[in-house]
């Protein structure tokens, strides 16, 4: 190792994140930075070190063994940095440092990232990086502090928060419901033209209601389906069939009269939550940023319901 220089604490960030990624592409997109910049803190590290930590062909990059052993330190230390900020942020309630945030494409686009804005704005001190996805985020391995998730099944690795109530709910336009009729039962459904969204946390195709304690499961089919909830909804104002939405995105259509609640006994809860790793149960970022999500949620809730 070189004595005479110091190792940077973001070369290691940038490390880290080029292992966990296996790709210097990669490691540029998530962090904001160019590959070639990428590249040049990986070889300053190295000299730093005086090791060599990948190994690279034209294909990939893979962690040499003086990498591996880097990678636990420097995942250590680097962690040991956070509950430092987190320490002295405790005490002035004022977050600080990276923070990666993600969700699903429409809730995400809608009302995460807006709360987001007013986040940093409250925080100045944190940099927040938000992603959304058509699938369900494993935040552990791929290096997320935080999801703002709707729905309700949470793996038991994961801690997680309710921010606010919310379920699922079918609807259909007056105009689709004047054409085919509005069905009386579930099973009618399959006489129906269904919209299916890919949810990220539920079956393609697959319906799960519940009518109080009880729970039934449907089987649905449509000419039309998407991976992107804002689509379905377009579909369902415009009079291509019967969708199950959160009540969160359908309100506002249901009280225009844009769309039509049908079979009310029936909805699919759906709440709305912060999920984190186990590891990040000690942050007081990650906390400090929870309970304002949990405000943020308390106030738009009353806000909606205050316009009825």
């Amino acid at each position: 190792m070189d004595k005479t220089r110091i190792v940077n604490n973001d070369d290691l960030r940038v490390f880290v994140t080029v292992a966990r990624k296996a790709s210097f592409a990669g490691a540029a997109e998530e962090l904001g930075m160019s590959p070639a910049y990428i590249s040049k803190r990986i070889g300053i590290l190295e000299k730093t070190l005086g090791v060599k930590l990948f190994h690279r062909t034209t294909r990939r990059v893979a962690v040499s063994e003086d990498g591996e052993r880097v990678y636990a330190r420097a995942q250590a230390i680097l962690e040991h940095i956070d509950h430092l900020y987190d320490d002295v942020s405790a005490t002035r309630r004022m977050p600080r440092g990276q923070l990666r945030i993600c969700s699903s494409f429409g809730f995400g686009r809608n009302v995460v990232a807006p709360a987001i804005a007013q986040l940093v704005e409250k925080y100045p001190a944190l940099q927040v990086r938000f992603e959304v996805f058509d699938r369900l985020i494993d935040i552990a391995s791929e290096g997320f502090d935080l999801d703002i998730r709707v729905g309700d099944e949470i793996a038991s690795h994961l801690i997680a928060k309710r921010l606010a109530s919310n379920y699922r709910i079918l609807c259909a336009s007056p105009r689709y419901l004047a054409k085919r009729g509005t069905p009386k039962t579930l099973h009618e459904l399959s006489n129906h033209d269904c919209l299916v969204i890919k949810e990220r946390d539920h079956p393609f195709g697959v319906w799960k209601l519940r009518n109080g304690a009880q729970e039934t499961t449907v089987k649905v089919t449509g000419p039309l389906s998407s991976n992107h909830g804002e689509i379905v909804v377009r579909w369902a104002m415009e009079g291509a069939g019967i969708m199950l939405r959160s009540m969160w995105d359908v309100e506002p259509h249901i009280a225009r009269g844009e769309l039509v609640r049908i079979l009310p006994d029936y909805q699919q809860d759906a709440n709305i939550w912060a999920v984190y790793p186990q590891r990040l149960t000690g942050s007081a970022k990650i906390r400090v940023c929870v309970e304002f999500f949990e405000e943020y949620f308390a106030e738009r809730e009353k806000s909606v319901h205050g316009k009825h």
